[in-house]
Order: structure tokens, then sequence, then C-alpha cells
């Protein structure tokens, strides 16, 4: 299970290094002030800058190759936009975007190619830092996912960026084994919106997309119901359970069938199909990370509360074009599959 440690920008300019890491561990950093740089493992490129203008709350996720630590970020102040050179511009690796963001936007970035910021507004940043490996992300992968925010208006974001902030807030405030729990809950919803972005977030048995979202993107959340949240979390924290249903996710929310699956709809998907989509995907992240090394294709379906074998790989087949033991033999070694 993934631990968290937090820490706060106390400067203007950068971040606090002396917060502790645990490898495989989630770092959680909250600014209250504004930062120049994100925090990452060597300084920014003088042309990678993230855009905005308006003040709010901006999520980042910053992405480690492998487990290793990053070393203490130095302070150093990055030139306005006006000021960059037009050879620094062309030193600038063609994977690194110049991206504008706005508030509540879902930020990924390799740590190894920490962007600057250049934002006009006070705001508040909120960075999750992880290794790729935990949401199943090659090095392409990443570069992928870089290149495009989630944005807060998208079908995802609407949804999860609320969710990511609350979860960041409520994490610094818990010690273990709460904050596990908490960074756990996080690394899951981050894998969810990787896989949105890559286009590999399976389809169910039937064909229909499984992912969570009104038919074309919306404006503002404000709409949705508060429990939508906690009835993602419950299903989060229960995903193992095999009894885990729709009748047993409206009685812990002491609401009824009925009015959880008219939330689900009014999203445009059920919640058998979200509770199938995460588990799905945690299982695939399972068969990758372990290989033919770890658990049996059985047990790690088990874990994630499949009670038939022969029911997991068939809808692990309908939702990837290949079978659980071909992901597991062939994962690392060649192009993700694509859902169908």
């Amino acid at each position: 299970m993934p631990s968290t440690s937090t820490r706060t920008c106390d400067n203007a300019r950068t971040t606090d290094p002396s917060a502790h890491r645990s490898a495989p561990g989630v770092e959680i950093v909250t600014g209250t002030r504004t930062p120049d740089r994100l925090p990452g493992d060597a300084d920014a490129h003088p042309a990678h800058r993230l855009l905005a203008r308006d003040g709010g709350e901006y999520l980042f996720v910053g992405l480690r190759a492998g487990g290793r630590p990053a070393p203490a970020v130095r302070e150093a102040p990055a030139p306005a936009a006006d000021e960059v050179s037009a050879a620094a511009v062309s030193l600038e690796p063609l994977d690194i975007p110049r991206l504008r963001l706005a508030p509540g936007d879902v930020c990924f970035y390799a740590t190894d190619r920490a962007p600057a910021l250049d934002f006009r507004e006070p705001f508040r940043a909120t960075t999750f830092l992880l290794p790729a490996d935990l949401l199943g992300l090659t090095d392409s992968d990443v570069r992928r996912i870089a290149r495009t925010p989630v944005a807060r208006s998208s079908r995802l974001g609407t949804l999860l960026s609320p969710l990511l902030s609350d979860l960041a807030e409520a994490a610094a405030e818990a010690g273990p084994p709460v904050g596990e729990m908490l960074a756990r809950n996080a690394v899951n919803l981050l894998a969810t919106l990787a896989a949105e972005q890559l286009g590999t977030a399976p389809a169910t048995a039937d064909g229909e997309s499984g992912t969570l979202g009104p038919a074309a993107a919306a404006g503002p959340a404000d709409g949705r119901p508060p429990v939508l949240g906690r009835v993602l979390e419950y299903v989060e924290l229960h995903l193992t359970d095999p009894d885990l249903s729709p009748e047993a996710v409206a009685r812990a929310q002491h609401i009824s069938v009925r009015y959880l699956h008219k939330l689900f709809k009014d999203e445009g998907t059920t919640v058998g199909r979200w509770i199938l989509r995460r588990r799905l995907e945690e299982c695939r992240r399972d068969l990758a990370r372990h290989g033919r090394g770890g658990r049996t294709i059985a047990a790690v379906a088990a874990r994630w509360g499949f009670l038939s074998a022969t029911h997991f790989s068939r809808v692990f087949r309908s939702a990837y074009g290949m079978s659980p033991r071909e992901w597991r033999d062939t994962a690392g070694n060649g192009p993700r599959p694509v859902s169908r």
C-alpha cells in the first residue's frame, strides 16, 4: 500500500525540500502561496511553462521514473514568458508542452522535466508526487498524457478534480493508517484519469463505455449532488469486497437503490459498469506490475472482488482485446492494448 507524506509551500518561489519521502510513497504537496515552479528532479527548462491567468486551485501530478526519490528542489526564479530567448526555445525537447490551464484542471508532468509556472494571479497548488509505475504508465505514456491536461470541465474532471482536492486536504490532516488509505484512493483516481487520457479505459461487455460523465463536456459541477462523490469514495474503499453491489452502496450511503441508479444514469453510466471498470483497472495494473513471478491470475481476480476466474477472463478480454495471461506476459514489452 502506498504511504504518504505531506508538506506545504513555505516560500513564494519554490517548495520546502526537507519533507520525508517513503518509496514507493505518494507525496502530497499543498501550497497556500504562489510557487514559481513545480517540484521535480531537476531545474525546469526555461521554455517549459504552464500558463494561466486566473486564480484558484490547480492540481498537478508529478510522475517519477521508477521509484527513485527526487533530490532537493533548488530555489531559482523562472524567467518571465517574454524573457525566454529564442535560443532557449530552440533547445526545448519536442515532448515538452506549453499549456494554458484553468482552475481545477489536472495536469500530469514528468518530474525530470518539471515545468515553470506563469500564473499572473495568486493561486493554490496541490501536487501529487508518485512513481509512474504506480499508475501502470511507461515513459511514453507519461509523455503522452503530459501534452493535454484533464480539464475541470471534462467528463471525469468535473467529478474527480474536487474529489482529489478533498483527498489531498484530508490526507494532510490524517495520520496512518487513514493517510495511507487516502493515498491509495488518490492513486486509484489518478490511474483512472491517466487511463482516460491514454484512451485505454475499458468498455463494458455490451460495448458501451464505462466512462463516468455526461454525453458532452459540461460546465462547473456545482449542480452535481455531493452524495455522488461520497458514493465513489465508498466504492474505491470496497473494490476488493466481492459483495459490493448497488444495494450495498445505497445502504451505506443511506439512499435508495433507485436514487443511486439515477445518479449514475445522469452521468451516462451505471453503478455496475463503474465498479467493473475500476476492478479491471486494478487487476490490469497488478498483473503488469508483478508479471509471471507474482500472484496467479485467479488470485489477482479474487483479490479485486471477482468470484469467478472464468468470468474475469471473459470481461477482461472484452475490455482490452486480450486475455489476462496475454496482458501479463506482454505488459511493458510492446504497445499497450487499446480497449474496444
